[in-house]
């Protein structure tokens, strides 16, 4: 049942009561809507924040203010009859009515029963005498037509008292043991098992094939002080050591560092989001802050490690790792379909030592605009620029200041400007295509006392994903990404030549949903020509990775 079908089901009720209705209508169908959609798993803080704020209603005080109900609507009149008469009209944050949408029995008797309460209220005002000369009076005929309607919605209106009944004890209980009045509770626990299934590692010694188990447990607090902020802090214990080939190719996103999985618990994220006006939203990172807090990465397989794609490489675009850390992000909708982000991260805010702080040590500065034509189709366009930071994906080569200290013993100070396009496109809902290309200018800004000369690398990557959403149960999720891992193509430093070959990334995995709370994601990714050197024996890295969220 359409809404405007709900005229013909109350078209003998007097207008004011009748727009009552309507109204009752639309603020039910929000309530469904906004507990039945729920952001992507891979949605950032401010998008989170963007969702809650555009599908909660709110107050209208006039019909002018609804984009959607223009003065030629054969709804208007009702409309404003009852934002003038009854005071009652709700709708959403970004002035729209969506009077289109369906409405179940349910949500039409739960809509009457707004109706019967406020007549209710008005007669009992007439009673009391407390009625003003403009409160609206309901008349012996309204009453007969509202009696009519509730004997045939009967059986509705009863189950949904039940449901309130309910709903009420479960209120109660809820505020006599919830963790806390301002802060939510999110956890994301990876148990996962991989392995080497073939190869070696890059300088050509035997790699341990060992099978390794270990997990990820996350606890996110998400704390809100005005309903529209999110200050979030995340612990983080990791117990999971990547394969080591001796390349930046093909680490596991869940996974870290022989040095950094030691299992203690950190302080992994520190970020406060909050929205400036209805257009523009901030996050502040104190600790662990990334791309994805104030940007989309735009692509459909981003979970952060808990969902989707298996590795850094696969869940998004390299250039997007050059900035992390502590700063702030701002993201600025033009319109629906444009939207700007600017942020600037610290590696070393923390520590005001020479050469480190917020503007004197690594950092990096980023601006986006992200192109929307219509809900499936999104384009970014990337500008990154760097000084003392990499991706952590690719070549040897490609990770410079890694590269200088393993073989001279010291890290090169490196300025980087990196430019990047990505692109996600659902074609249907069961197939969505996506990529992105980039390129990376890296300059060496020392010769560490002649070992190198100055100069700079050009670095080249691309990758095309292809995501199959509800594959084989609705829930679950088919990924595949190909692509190459940052290359060092051309180069002008001496003592550092580019990679000789070209390595393949191939991954896929399939994410099977078991139920609302666990998901189990076996996958494999395969490296041709490892370090971008044909020499090297071809790499299988093998996974299976369990997520339970609560």
């Amino acid at each position: 049942m359409k809404t405007g079908m709900i005229w013909s089901k109350l078209g003998l009720i007097c207008p004011g009561v009748l727009g009552a209705t309507l109204l009752g209508s639309v603020f039910a169908v929000g309530e469904v809507h906004a507990e039945e959609i729920t952001p992507a798993s891979n949605s950032s803080i401010l998008e989170q924040i963007e969702y809650h704020h555009q599908n909660s209603l709110g107050q209208v005080n006039r019909v002018s203010q609804l984009r959607d109900v223009a003065p030629g609507h054969w709804a208007y009149e009702a409309l404003r009859n009852v934002i003038e008469r009854y005071g009652c009209m709700r709708g959403y944050p970004d002035r729209t009515f969506r009077g289109n949408q369906g409405v179940t029995r349910y949500e039409f008797a739960a809509t009457l029963n707004q109706c019967l309460q406020r007549i209710e209220q008005l007669i009992a005002a007439n009673e009391r005498g407390t009625a003003s000369s403009t409160t609206p009076r309901v008349n012996n005929g309204d009453l007969r037509r509202i009696k009519r309607l509730t004997d045939e919605f009967a059986a509705e209106l009863a189950i949904l008292g039940t449901r309130v009944d309910e709903l009420e004890g479960k209120v109660d209980f809820l505020e006599d043991h919830q963790f806390s009045t301002t802060t939510t509770l999110e956890g994301k626990v990876i148990f996962a098992g991989l392995g080497v299934l073939g190869g070696e590692q890059v300088n050509g010694e035997d790699i341990d094939r060992e099978i390794a188990f270990g997990y990820r447990a996350r606890l996110n607090f998400d704390t809100s002080f005005t309903g529209r902020d999110v200050l979030r802090t995340r612990l983080q214990a990791n117990g999971l050591v990547d394969p080591n080939i001796n390349t930046g190719e093909g680490d596991l996103f869940f996974a870290e560092a022989a040095d950094d999985a030691d299992g203690n618990i950190v302080v992994d994220a520190l970020v406060y989001a909050f929205p400036i006006g209805d257009n523009t939203e901030i996050a502040i990172a104190a600790n662990a802050g990334a791309s994805d807090d104030f940007a989309s990465t735009v692509n459909f397989l981003d979970g952060d490690g808990n969902d989707g794609a298996l590795t850094a490489f696969g869940t998004r675009h390299p250039i997007y790792y050059l900035i992390e850390q502590a700063g702030i992000g701002v993201r600025h909708e033009f319109s629906e379909q444009l939207e700007l982000s600017l942020g600037y991260m610290a590696t070393d805010s923390g520590d005001p030592g020479e050469g480190n702080g917020l503007f004197n040590g690594g950092y990096g500065a980023m601006a986006q605009l992200v192109y929307k034509p219509n809900e499936r189709l999104n384009i970014g366009l990337t500008y990154l620029n760097a000084y003392n930071t990499e991706t952590g994906t690719g070549s040897n080569r490609s990770n410079l200041r890694t590269f200088t200290e393993d073989t001279f013993d010291e890290a090169v100070p490196t300025s980087s400007n990196a430019y990047g396009v990505e692109l996600s496109w659902q074609i249907s809902d069961r197939f969505v295509l996506g990529g992105w290309g980039g390129y990376i200018n890296t300059s060496a800004l020392s010769d560490l006392s002649g070992q190198i000369s100055e100069g700079s690398l050009d670095i080249w990557n691309w990758a095309v994903t292809l995501a199959f959403p509800d594959l084989g149960k609705e829930g679950s999720l088919g990924g595949v990404i190909i692509g190459m891992e940052p290359k060092v193509t051309s180069s002008s430093i001496t003592g550092v030549d580019p990679d000789p070959d070209t390595s393949l990334h191939i991954e896929a995995f399939y994410q099977y949903q078991v139920n609302d709370n666990i998901a189990i994601t076996p996958g494999l990714v395969w490296l041709t020509a490892p370090d971008h050197n044909s020499n090297n024996d071809s790499v299988v890295i093998g996974t299976i990775r369990t997520t339970f969220s609560f």
